[in-house]
């Protein structure tokens, strides 16, 4: 294990089958979204699925903690941060299944054949560059931000690789819920299903995960919403069951 683990780095318990997961200590670290993600997700035990910008790795991993998937081909710009993720595949002994490739998500289809993908899974970064104060640690900047076209080609190249009726999969800002669903349907990904995700009951909702289906006809499903924290501050019985916590009645 020692090998694996690089100095500026830990080893992170996912609580989920004894998987575990490199970080970097003071770089981008994944939080909630990656796991409501997984969790939202509906992928078939047998599905090939693509992630773009995988990060740490994390997502491919919860799936296969929660039985989803067969095999994964994850794309991460930064190499330092793509062999981190190598490594964490390596740690669970999933070479088998999980492959990651430093690589330009926008240029995909470029590099690969058409219609391979019964899902193309994502967290994009939400802020767009020159629109918000990016972070001074580089790693950071790139989890966090994207040039203005950028969204467009993501979904361009997921349609690409996606086989027919092949599912994109998502969470972004619900602020930004409309303008995302739009970039989604001039790439011919139609949105099929949502769920906003609210931090507590009377709040506004901060997230919202999105199923989009390629070339499919329009017909929107809301879900139920997820609320994170009941109002003494405390996790939802829905949240513990995310993470797998003991649900006890509220």
């Amino acid at each position: 294990m020692n090998d694996l683990l690089h100095e500026d780095e830990t080893i992170e318990d996912l609580q989920l089958n004894n998987l575990m997961l490199l970080q970097k200590k003071k770089g981008f670290r994944y939080g909630m979204d990656s796991v409501l993600l997984s969790e939202f997700a509906c992928i078939g035990e047998n599905d090939h699925v693509a992630e773009f910008g995988t990060g740490s790795g994390v997502i491919p991993l919860l799936l296969i903690g929660r039985g989803k998937g067969k095999d994964f081909y994850c794309i991460e710009i930064q190499e330092e941060i793509a062999d981190m993720a190598r490594r964490s595949v390596q740690l669970n002994r999933l070479e088998n299944r999980i492959t990651i490739v430093c690589d330009d998500v926008t240029k995909a289809k470029d590099k690969m054949p058409p219609c391979q993908f019964d899902c193309v899974i994502c967290n994009p970064p939400y802020g767009i560059t020159g629109k918000v104060l990016e972070s001074p640690d580089q790693n950071k900047a790139v989890s966090r931000s994207h040039r203005t076209d950028e969204l467009h080609l993501f979904f361009k190249n997921a349609h690409y690789l996606l086989k027919g009726k092949g599912k994109m999969i998502l969470v972004y800002p619900a602020s930004q819920m409309l303008f995302v669903m739009e970039k989604l349907q001039e790439c011919h990904l139609e949105p099929k299903k949502f769920q906003l995700v609210y931090p507590y009951r009377n709040k506004a909702a901060n997230l919202v995960l999105i199923e989009a289906v390629k070339d499919a006809k329009p017909t929107l499903h809301p879900c139920p919403p997820m609320i994170i924290y009941e109002s003494n501050g405390e996790l939802t019985n829905e949240l513990k069951s995310v993470y797998h916590i003991n649900e006890n009645s509220v």
